[in-house]
């Protein structure tokens, strides 16, 4: 959680320079995290391509926990494992 608070605080804070520079944000907000939503996935066809071709079925290929774990990052109330 700490993590998340720290994200929200520096963007918080870009924000506040941002405007006080008087400047726009380079890409609209909604544009941005599509675009950082297609990089997470993008990391993941890869892995699930080579899961899938060593002859693993699909869901296996897609839910194992470096996939998930990876691309939701450590979930609340998740105890044990190792850390990203």
């Amino acid at each position: 959680m700490k993590t998340y608070l720290l994200s929200l605080g520096a963007g918080l804070l870009v924000g506040v320079v941002y405007s006080l520079l008087n400047i726009r944000s380079p890409a609209p907000p909604v544009v941005a995290l599509v675009g950082l939503l297609g990089i997470l996935l993008g990391e993941q066809l890869v892995p699930v391509a080579k899961r899938l071709l060593e002859g693993h079925p699909f869901t296996i290929a897609v839910l194992r926990e470096e996939c998930t774990q990876h691309l939701f990052g450590r979930l609340p109330g998740r105890s044990g494992g190792d850390t990203v």
